[in-house]
């Protein structure tokens, strides 16, 4: 049976015999020998195999292998004379699964732009940089359902189609069965969703907070992890049209403990992911961005920055800098903003509460002058926000009151409102956008390559 690549470099020892799978990154030749370094994706580092002109079928192997070319190598671990490597495969057998022609295979032993790695999407896994983008988001995804599920939190499976807008910001994807065609019209010249699948307009979720917020009512703490929709067309670095939210929720929670869990919660991947992939975060810090390292060790080991919004935008006016966008207590955060605080003026994430009533989501809890609402956002270098979270409105009165002044009916939210009719609690959740999380861990300068596959503008390939 074949071992895993990582773990040979990590507890292999000389004169094991072992039989390895993987995907050619180099070839060279040399007086009767042939060197190859073979990688299946479980480290950043790849094993050296030494095949000796001897090994049955050599001359045959060695004109289809080349880089790209998948393999099958069983032999004998043996020291390494090499420098950089501990031990290395001397060859018994080699089998070629399939080949991969030099004239044509794009990846070649050389740097390649990311531009360009975006347009051949089902091969750049198999980079350096990309496989290391995707070990540690695994990582980064175990990390997250380690951290809920060893604190009794319920995973649940949020609906990816929905009737409702949680954000109440209308950039929402339509789902239809309906000719687009021939759409179907009403007397009054609007469409006649009567004839759709559902019968009423249907969209992709972009949260799915709102159903979280039903589980909790019956299992006090759940969370989400899922993909999530945003129709934005922004063609950014910061921006994905698809992308996985992490959302819990929790009754009996107020909005210091909401703080709480979300400090300790990001501690905790962090850590994690140091421990699961060493190599990794310090390719990223040698290749990258040489602050990945120390912002890790600042997100571990550093209690969090907190203040109001109120303080924030004082700090911002006193700041004695020019900000493109204007400060002003009423006006929302921009990024520029944010990462001054948690760049420059704290050095460390930051988190900013009580932000004013009219720029945030009608869910969320109204403070007692009505001026603001018990939101808060965890501010992060370079990235600025990295998690939003609340303080859900629990009374019935005020939540169809603020509904309304968003401009939204509330009879399509009858089935949230019913939560306030019935056992309602204090309770308050968060969001975090999971790619701009390893985007942030990984120094990764767009967040289209931190995805497997990134739906943006007039961007759906692969």
């Amino acid at each position: 049976m074949a071992r895993r690549i990582v773990e040979l470099l990590r507890t292999g020892q000389p004169d094991e015999s072992v039989t390895i799978q993987g995907w050619v990154r180099t070839k060279r030749e040399q007086k009767g020998f042939s060197f190859i370094e073979v990688n299946d994706g479980s480290s950043m580092a790849g094993l050296q195999v030494v095949i000796n002109q001897t090994v049955p079928g050599y001359e045959e192997a060695i004109k289809r292998l080349s880089t790209g070319a998948s393999v099958e190598v069983s032999g004998v671990l043996v020291p390494s004379l090499g420098k950089g490597q501990r031990i290395e495969v001397k060859a018994d057998s080699v089998a070629v699964f399939g080949e991969a022609d030099p004239e044509t295979y794009p990846l070649q032993k050389k740097r390649h732009s990311f531009e360009f790695l975006r347009e051949i999407g089902h091969l750049r896994s198999r980079t350096n940089t990309l496989g290391a983008v995707f070990r540690v988001r695994n990582a980064c995804a175990t990390a997250i359902h380690q951290f809920f599920q060893d604190q009794g939190f319920l995973w649940v499976h949020t609906p990816v189609l929905t009737a409702s807008d949680c954000e109440g910001a209308g950039e929402m994807f339509a789902v239809t069965s309906l000719n687009l065609k021939q759409v179907p019209m009403t007397a009054q010249k609007e469409v006649d969703y009567s004839k759709d699948f559902f019968g009423k307009p249907t969209y992709l979720t972009v949260s799915g907070q709102l159903e979280a917020e039903i589980m909790a009512m019956a299992f006090s703490n759940v969370y989400t992890f899922g993909p999530t929709f945003r129709a934005e067309n922004s063609n950014t670095s910061r921006h994905l049209a698809e992308f996985w939210m992490v959302e819990p929720e929790m009754a009996f929670c107020d909005l210091e403990g909401d703080m709480d869990l979300a400090e300790a919660f990001l501690k905790h991947i962090f850590k994690q992911v140091m421990a699961t992939c060493p190599e990794d975060m310090e390719f990223f810090n040698a290749r990258i961005d040489n602050s990945v390292l120390a912002t890790a060790e600042n997100i571990i080991n550093t209690e969090f920055e907190r203040l109001t919004y109120t303080d924030a935008i004082a700090q911002l006016q006193n700041a004695g800098k020019t900000f493109e966008y204007p400060v002003e207590w009423g006006l929302d955060l921009q990024s520029e903003h944010e990462r001054y605080l948690a760049e420059e003026l704290f050095k460390k994430p930051t988190i900013v509460t009580d932000y004013p009533t009219e720029i945030k989501a009608f869910y969320m809890r109204l403070s007692d002058d009505e001026q603001t609402v018990r939101a808060m956002d965890i501010l992060v270098p370079k990235i600025g926000e990295i998690i939003g979270g609340s303080q859900r409105e629990e009374r019935l009165d005020v939540l169809e009151r603020r509904i309304r002044q968003q401009g939204l009916d509330p009879a399509d939210y009858w089935w949230y409102l019913d939560l306030r009719r019935y056992g309602t609690v204090p309770h308050a959740g968060f969001g975090l956008g999971f790619e701009r999380l390893v985007q942030f861990m990984t120094g990764m300068g767009n967040i289209r390559d931190v995805i497997p596959f990134p739906r943006a503008p007039l961007s759906v390939e692969f």
